[in-house]
Formats: C-alpha cells, structure tokens, sequence
C-alpha cells in the first residue's frame, strides 16, 4: 500500500504547475518626461556684428623744424597738453643772429633808397637848367627802383629769419596726450632731417575702423534709401551722418557693448580684394582715464532694424548634426518632431528663431537626451521667459542664499522648513541644465 501524500505538499505542486501555465508578457515604460515651452515673441532689433580697431582722431609727430642743440624740454611725458604749449626749446642764438642781420639789411636798402631818391631829385634839377644830362637821370631812377627791390628782399629775408628762429621753440601742434621725449636735451637735432622729438594724440573722442561685407553693404544701402525716400540732401552733410546711425562698442575684457557712438564714415569704394568696405564709428571717450586708447581691438554691433513679434528660444534647446541647426517640437499627440531652423541673434540667452518653428508650438528645452524624433513623450510646461539668462542667473543666486540660511540654521540646531528646502532644489536644478547635458545629437 502506497504512503500517504501530505496534503500542503500537494498544494504546493499545484501552485507551482499553475504558475508555469502562465504567459509572460512585455509591459511597455512610460513615456519618458521632457520639458516644453512655447517660443517668447517679444520685438527686437536686428544688429550686424563686427571686429575693428580703435583709432585717434588725431596724432601727430613733433619734429625738429630747424637744426641745432636741442636745449631743453618742457613737458612731463604722458600728459595733457594744449595746442601752442612749449615742449623744447633748440639753440636760438644762431637764428637770432641770421634775423638781426636781416634786419640790418633792411635797414641798409632803405638808406639805399633815400639816397638814390635824392641824386634822382637833383639830377631831375639839373637837367631842367640844362646843366645836367638825362643819362643821370635815367641812372638815378633805376638806382631808386633797384633799392625798392632791395628793400622787398631784405624784408623777406626777415620774415625767413623770424620764421626759422620760431621753430626754435617746439610747441604742441595740438590739444592731447604728449608721449614721452625721444631725444635728450644736449643732442643735434635736425641735421639733414626733421628728427622726431615726440608724439602728441589727441583721443577725444575715439575713431573705431571695421570692414562691412558686401552682402550687408547691399542690405544697409537699401535700409538707407528707405529711410531717406523723399528726403533732401541739400545740406551738403554726407547721407552716412544723416542717418545718425548709432553704434555700440566692447573691448576683449568687457561685457556687452558698453560705449555708445555713431557712424561717421564710409569709404567710397569697394575693396575688390576683399569685397568689403571700410566704416568707422566715432565714440566719446572723455573719461579720466580714458576709457577707450588708439590700436585696441573692439567689437562692434550696429543696428539696421526693428522688427515685431519675433520668437526667441533657448539657446540650450537648438541642437545640430549634419543637416544643420534643429529644434525638437512635441505635437498634439505628444509625438516628437524635429524641426530644421535658422537661427539669429542671441539676446540674454534666447536666439531669435528666423524659420523652423510657430508662435504656439511646444518646444523641447530640457531633457532633450530622452526625446527622440516620432517618439511618445510625457511633456511639463514651463515659461520661455523663465529660461533666460538673467532668469537662471537669479534663480541661482536665491538657491546659493537658501543653500547658506539653511546651513546656518543647521548650525544652530534649526532645520529649515520644506517650502525654502523645495524652492532651492528647483533653483539649483534649473542653473544646472547646461549645454553639456544636452544631447544635441539625437538620432531619427
């Protein structure tokens, strides 16, 4: 007789032979969550972009006119002078002896001429009592006319002379910055040559030079002929200053473009080498020091338009790979699409979007590593406003002064409530969405 099977041993074989009936089948993930903002439509200004050098106005070498010892120097290097300020000062004895001897040849023409008007008057006495011949006459007026002549040259002799001996006192040829002396006093100067003493520039205000390329000298041209349809030109002034176009100017080290100007100048002619003509901006630099010195490099933005309802989108949103610059978009269906763009300007963060997208479309700003193209995706709205640079900036700062209040609570023995503990992990979560944690390349 066969033993007795336990009862739970039983049940547990039928449990196990139920479970084996059973099919195993896939559960599909949730869509993966990404966050989505509407493009910000706000007006803006299109600006053309360019690089170029910083310039004086005026800058001119001092040189020694006459030569001679150069006896002395009046200035400090590096200040500020005024036009006709004494700078040096060469040997005038020379000179002042060359003008005194060209005063004593006037001196001795003008007796010359007395004298010769007197045997004139006589000899004219004379030959009216026919007790003289015409032939002294004649002699006598043209001695009278040659000491004239005399005279005229001895005169210009002096005007020479009183001109070399003022180049002896080498003054400032303009108002500016004296640079420092480059010869010492007790050296010839002027021995063949003009010998540079020194350097005067004026910077005030400051001439910036950069090159248009002839795509944007065709747009530009045309933005001017509409600003001045109909207009006169009767003022003689060139249609560049008319138009009053304002530039903005940043050196290597600033941020933006903190000096504001105006275009002055425009060449007249095209490079043909480069295709690119010459502009140049004037910009006020009366600071203390200045602000802007000759042969800087400086950035340049000037403005040709304003435009309305353009869309901006963060910048950490646009992706590219080999097809060029795109944005992900979720439809209505929260289906990923990729869109092709291009871009424009950056302004604080946001480039403004030319083509590729609308005013109402959702697009992929965080998360972009988890949506790919024709994909389900779980999207959670936020403002395109809150994503700018200055936005994130702030947002960063308050979790930084949260961060240290709830550490000195801690310290205290105070823990901080749940509210400041949630608004800094958001803060910190949103300033740490950098580019590198986009992945700009996702594929179809």
């Amino acid at each position: 007789m066969s033993p007795k099977v336990p009862v739970v041993s039983l049940l547990l074989l039928f449990g196990l032979l139920a479970g084996c009936s059973s099919k195993n089948e896939y559960v599909e993930p949730p869509p993966p969550k990404v966050t989505v903002a509407t493009p910000l439509s706000q007006d803006v200004t299109d600006y053309l972009e360019f690089t170029g050098t910083t310039h004086a106005v005026a800058a001119v070498d001092v040189r020694a006119r006459v030569k001679g010892f150069l006896e002395s120097m009046h200035f400090t290097p590096g200040t500020l002078v005024q036009k006709d300020d004494l700078l040096f000062v060469i040997d005038p004895r020379e000179y002042q002896a060359d003008l005194d001897a060209s005063v004593a040849e006037v001196a001795a023409a003008e007796a010359e001429l007395k004298r010769a008007g007197i045997e004139l008057v006589r000899a004219q006495r004379l030959f009216k009592q026919k007790a003289g011949s015409e032939s002294d006459v004649v002699k006598w007026r043209g001695e009278q006319e040659l000491a004239k002549a005399a005279i005229l040259r001895a005169e210009a002799k002096v005007v020479e002379a009183t001109l070399r001996l003022s180049y002896t006192q080498v003054v400032a040829p303009i108002d500016g910055r004296v640079s420092r002396n480059l010869v010492d006093p007790g050296n010839l100067v002027g021995d063949n040559e003009g010998t540079l003493l020194t350097t005067v520039t004026d910077y005030t205000p400051m001439y910036a030079y950069y090159n248009l390329n002839e795509r944007d000298l065709l747009m530009t041209m045309h933005l001017l002929e509409e600003r001045f349809e109909g207009g006169d030109m009767a003022s003689g002034e060139s249609r560049v200053r008319q138009a009053h176009i304002p530039l903005f100017l940043g050196l290597a080290d600033e941020e933006g473009y903190p000096h504001k100007g105006e275009l002055d100048f425009a060449d007249s002619t095209v490079d043909t080498e480069t295709g690119t003509l010459q502009l140049r901006g004037v910009f006020t630099n009366d600071k203390i020091p200045p602000a802007l010195l000759p042969g800087l490099f400086a950035r340049i933005r000037m403005p040709i338009r304003e435009r309305t309802g353009a869309l901006l989108v963060s910048e950490r949103a646009v992706g590219a790979d080999q097809s060029g610059e795109y944005l992900l978009v979720v439809d209505p269906e929260d289906m990923v699409e990729k869109r092709n763009i291009r871009k424009g300007q950056l302004i604080d963060g946001l480039v403004v979007i030319e083509a590729g997208v609308k005013a109402g479309d959702r697009v992929v700003v965080k998360g972009l590593q988890r949506a790919r193209p024709g994909a389900r995706v779980t999207p959670a709205q936020v403002e395109m406003a809150t994503l700018t640079n200055t936005a994130l900036l702030a947002r960063a700062e308050k979790a930084e002064v949260l961060s240290a209040a709830g550490e000195g609570g801690a310290a205290m023995g105070d823990t901080p409530d749940d509210g400041a503990t949630q608004i800094t992990g958001e803060a910190v979560e949103a300033s740490s969405d950098t580019p590198a944690d986009i992945d700009r390349s996702p594929t179809d």
